[in-house]
């Protein structure tokens, strides 16, 4: 088993997949106090993505909710009545029950059919997550993206390849790593970790699978570009799509708050960050960098082929993204309203019919008890039961 452990990692490791044509793992030992980047270095991320659950543990409940509580957002709890005949339906069901289902149950429970479906239709809301739970969320979010943006922006003004593109490949692979690279790298990784490893725990979205997929293909993308010092570029990538995000995070946030014209805006703001930097900057400039300028310096190897290849995997993640905030665009000229239809699943759209409804019918029993019929004309004796 060892034998065979030795033999992979000699395979894994070898230098025809990782580096050009004449390098060799022993050209980036450091040397002269100079560090070059090392696959054990990214073990720290592991441990670090779970300081910072417990850290997004301590801001959701110290930061986030006296936030969400000072712009409006409370806790909402839904009660109702235990009833063991209706639990262990709703447990088993696995669809919205039919006509014949609720008739059926409200016979067992001695329950009127608006009795069954309220409990049903609160018992589901009990499953579900809250404003404030979204709110806490995109808070954290929010607040990552922009304290590693500025971080990065900081990183990167005074660094030769954040201006002129050919400074990414110079003298590559025997490019030493920076102290501001490797935090760089190993907070964004450790963010993307905690991320996959909160993924039971937050809050299911309609794409969650492009998220998962998206985690994924991130965190590969970095170790990959880090374990083949790719760090220049990969500063750049991290850069770019962080920035974006951050309009995304605040906009949601204001959305849960109710602050509709705010959320507007800042979603309008965010609509054109992404379109610059995902569909112009990224590929013409980024892509551009990886798969055209190499050529120059190098025959094309496996490791280039398969850093772009993850590259053109992230671009039409995109475009998929890109599809969505297209549609939110559409909704938001037509109807004044911005809705994340991008990752947000149907709660909201359904509370607010639900309560509509409830309004509805609670307005109709009030007309009744006072002997007016729902369009408020008096209804004559004796027509009630009708």
């Amino acid at each position: 088993m060892r034998r065979m452990f030795q033999t992979f990692r000699k395979w894994f490791w070898s230098e025809r997949y990782w580096l050009p044509p004449t390098i060799k793992w022993s050209d980036l030992e450091d040397h002269d106090g100079l560090v070059f980047v090392k696959a054990s270095h990214l073990y720290i991320t592991i441990p670090y993505a779970l300081l910072l659950m417990v850290v997004r543990y301590f801001f959701e409940k110290f930061v986030a909710t006296p936030l969400a509580n000072a712009l409006g957002i409370k806790q909402t709890q839904h009660k109702i009545k235990p009833n063991a005949i209706l639990e262990n339906f709703f447990k088993h069901s696995t669809s919205k029950p039919s006509h014949t289902d609720i008739y059926g149950l409200a016979k067992k429970c001695n329950l009127t059919e608006r009795q069954v479906e309220r409990w049903l239709r609160i018992r589901q809301k009990q499953n579900k997550p809250c404003r404030l739970q979204k709110f806490q969320e995109s808070c954290w979010r929010f607040t990552f993206y922009l304290l590693i943006t500025m971080a990065g922006a900081v990183f990167l003004y005074d660094k030769p390849w954040a201006y002129d593109l050919w400074e990414v490949w110079n003298d590559y692979p025997r490019q030493p790593l920076l102290p501001s690279q490797y935090w760089y790298y190993i907070l964004e990784m450790s963010f993307y970790w905690s991320l996959v490893l909160s993924l039971s725990t937050d809050i299911k979205r309609k794409d969650f699978l492009a998220h998962v997929i998206h985690h994924l293909a991130a965190i590969s993308l970095m170790s990959f570009s880090w374990c083949a010092n790719y760090i220049r570029s990969g500063t750049l990538v991290m850069f770019i799509h962080d920035i974006s995000d951050i309009w995304l995070e605040s906009a949601k946030m204001f959305s849960y708050a109710g602050w509709k014209q705010t959320c507007n805006t800042l979603f309008f703001i965010f609509t054109v960050v992404f379109f610059i930097s995902r569909f112009i900057i990224f590929p013409f400039w980024i892509l551009y960098c990886t798969l055209i300028l190499p050529l120059h310096y190098l025959e094309p190897f496996f490791s280039y082929i398969f850093l772009n290849l993850q590259l053109m995997i992230l671009q039409g993640l995109h475009v998929y993204w890109g599809y969505f905030i297209l549609k939110m665009l559409n909704r938001c000229i037509f109807t004044q309203n911005v809705q994340d239809v991008r990752s947000d699943n149907e709660e909201e759209e359904e509370e607010e019919e639900e309560e509509e409804a409830e309004s509805t019918k609670g307005k109709e029993t009030e007309y009744l008890k006072n002997g007016l019929g729902t369009n408020r004309h008096l209804i004559a004796n004796g027509q009630h039961g009708r």
